[in-house]
């Protein structure tokens, strides 16, 4: 009973148990299905927010993008703006380096064409000059055709005159023909050939006329045409102080700073009572300049003591090698010498601190280069070489008194070294008649050296070497057997010698007149040139009563 009740009661709560589930599950399946449509609900819901949010979004991006595209527009057309500004300032500065350039260029055009038109106005003188000497010389053609016809007039004569005195001889003299034919020849040969000398003289004493005219003219036409510096260089240079205290300065304590300066530069300080002015005191215009450098920068810095003193020497004296090198550069461009090898730059700038009978060297080189220059241009030949020979006939002075030795043989050296042509080495050796002239540019070479050194105004010497160079000259003078007495004048540039007449015959006294001036040359210096005039004569005095 029990057991079928616990059955009855298990079937029960067993079918209350599936009614259970059978209930939860249709409620379970309700709920699933309500859960799915709010599910559904829910998702259409997200999706529409979703949806929404997403066009927010795409909205805001949108005018996001739109705010940076504004600001991207405006930045670039502030940039764009800046751009173009940089662009038409760029454009308006190149445009005015443009137009500086064209009118640099126009200027350079300019003196181009006024070159040319002197060129052209040279070129037209020296048409008219060869037109001129075309007509010389077709007059004298002329002349030498009428002189032709002249010789064969008088030849006419002579045969004329040969045959009548062959006759005569034949029929006086009872002569052969030969024989009478071998004296008219003899004779008229004799005849023709003085005839022939006197017209050969003639006319080279034409000819010599007119080349002294000619070379006359051509000198006065180049030494017009320069306007040479002042080529004197003394042995003192002046440098003014702000006030007379430096003097005390410069002196220093128990005199230090002058003894160091005046070691270090080589030079004598000479300080008097002159006020605000110290005198430097050498012979080397090279130390002099450094020195006076120096001591301006002293004065102008105020520190002055043997340390700082070494300094600024040591300071000049480096920036001096660059000084003489760009003063050799500037030489060669204002000659046009362009083609001049580099190295010669510094051998030429040091030239403007040698001097020679206290002449610049610097400055005779220019003077000689541009008369030689001028000279050549007037006869047709190379001008820019004979400027070339004339800056460098001289270059060996620039270091010759370093070296030692004739400054024409260091000369060859530093030319053939940088690379300079023949006739260059030719002018450096000639115008000391070291070997003769080969080449027309260098014959006007020597006149132009000659012409600088004989300027008045030139060169000077002191009193003490001119006399002493005036004694020497008549001392070698007078060592020649025969020579009465010798005079120097026109300050030592001409030497009259007298000579005893009964010792010397013309012949002899010609002979001398050589030998006197070789050996003025060998044992005197001196500058220019020195004309030798031996005078012979013999004087017959009788008083009438």
């Amino acid at each position: 009973m029990m057991v079928e009740i616990f059955l009855l009661m298990s079937s029960a709560i067993m079918a209350s148990i599936g009614v259970y589930f059978f209930v939860k599950t249709k409620n379970a399946q309700k709920e699933q299905k309500a859960e799915l449509e709010r599910l559904k609900i829910e998702t259409d819901q997200l999706l529409l927010k979703a949806k929404q949010e997403a066009q927010a979004e795409y909205e805001r991006i949108i005018e996001k993008a739109r705010e940076e595209a504004r600001a991207l527009l405006n930045n670039a057309q502030t940039e764009y703006t800046q751009i173009l500004e940089r662009a038409r300032k760029e454009a308006e500065a190149y445009e005015k380096e443009k137009k500086e350039e064209l009118r640099q260029k126009e200027l350079q055009l300019e003196r181009r064409l006024e070159a040319l038109e002197r060129r052209e106005e040279e070129l037209f003188k020296r048409e008219k000059d060869i037109r001129e000497k075309e007509r010389s010389l077709e007059e004298f053609y002329k002349s030498i055709r009428e002189k032709e016809k002249e010789i064969e007039e008088r030849l006419k004569e002579v045969e004329e005159l040969r045959s009548r005195e062959l006759l005569e001889l034949q029929r006086i003299a009872s002569l052969t023909f030969e024989e009478a034919r071998r004296e008219v020849l003899k004779k008229a040969e004799e005849e023709a050939r003085i005839s022939a000398i006197k017209l050969a003289k003639a006319i080279e004493e034409e000819y010599v006329q007119k080349a002294e005219y000619e070379a006359k003219k051509i000198i006065a036409s180049a030494v017009q045409r320069i306007a040479p510096e002042i080529a004197i260089n003394y042995t003192t240079t002046t440098v003014d102080l702000p006030s007379n205290e430096f003097k005390g300065r410069i002196i220093g304590r128990e005199g230090r700073n002058i003894r160091t300066f005046e070691l270090l530069t080589g030079v004598d300080l000479i300080i008097d009572d002159t006020p605000d002015v110290v005198t430097i005191s050498s012979f080397d215009p090279l130390r002099r300049e450094i020195a006076k450098e120096a001591l301006q920068r002293l004065i102008e810095d105020g520190r002055i003591h043997p340390a700082r003193i070494e300094e600024v020497v040591e300071e000049v004296k480096k920036e001096m090698d660059e000084k003489i090198r760009k003063i050799g550069e500037e030489t060669c461009t204002e000659l046009g010498l362009y083609d001049i090898n580099p190295g010669l730059y510094y051998y030429i700038g040091k030239l403007y601190f040698r001097t020679s009978y206290s002449q610049n060297v610097l400055l005779h080189s220019k003077e000689v280069a541009y008369l030689a220059g001028l000279m050549a241009e007037e006869l047709g030949l190379d001008a820019k070489m004979a400027r070339r020979a004339g800056l460098l006939h001289d270059i060996g002075k620039s270091i010759s008194h370093e070296l030692g030795g004739s400054h024409t043989d260091i000369g060859v050296e530093l030319c053939k070294k940088y690379g300079e042509p023949d006739l260059v080495i030719n002018a450096i050796r000639a115008h000391h008649n070291e070997e003769p002239v080969r080449y027309p540019e260098v014959a006007l070479v020597c006149a132009a050296d000659a012409l600088s050194a004989a300027r008045p105004g030139a060169r000077r010497e002191s009193l003490e070497a001119y006399l002493k160079r005036l004694e020497k000259l008549e001392s070698i003078i007078k060592s020649f057997p025969g020579v009465q007495n010798a005079y120097a004048v026109q300050a030592g540039r001409e030497v009259r010698v007298i000579v005893n007449p009964d010792e010397i015959s013309d012949e002899e006294a010609y002979v001398l007149s050589k030998n006197i001036a070789r050996k003025i040359e060998e044992e005197l210096d001196f500058p220019g040139q020195i004309k030798v005039v031996v005078i012979r004569e013999k004087r017959f005095v009788e008083h009438a009563k």
